[in-house]
């Protein structure tokens, strides 16, 4: 089903982000985190984790603290009042 969502930008970057850190889109982390809300197991959790377990693991640590940094100097310019 489609649908439209008002989402703040400073929560839509971190999700975006999030999806990125995970390989994932960020429809397939939106429909996940829903779920996860839910109490519902989501049906492409499993894969998407067995994709990070690979070689590049040790990069999937370095991607979260250098989103952390990034979003650190975005709350620097745009304070978020949603987190």
């Amino acid at each position: 089903m489609k649908t439209t969502l008002e989402i703040p930008d400073a929560i839509f970057r971190r999700a975006k982000a999030r999806a990125s850190e995970q390989g994932i889109p960020l429809r397939q982390f939106v429909t996940e985190s829903v779920a996860e809300k839910l109490g519902a197991k989501s049906p492409g959790r499993e894969k998407s984790k067995r994709k990070l377990a690979g070689r590049l693991r040790h990069l999937c640590r370095e991607t979260a603290r250098i989103n952390t940094l990034i979003e650190q100097e975005f709350e620097k310019i745009e304070p978020d009042e949603w987190a």
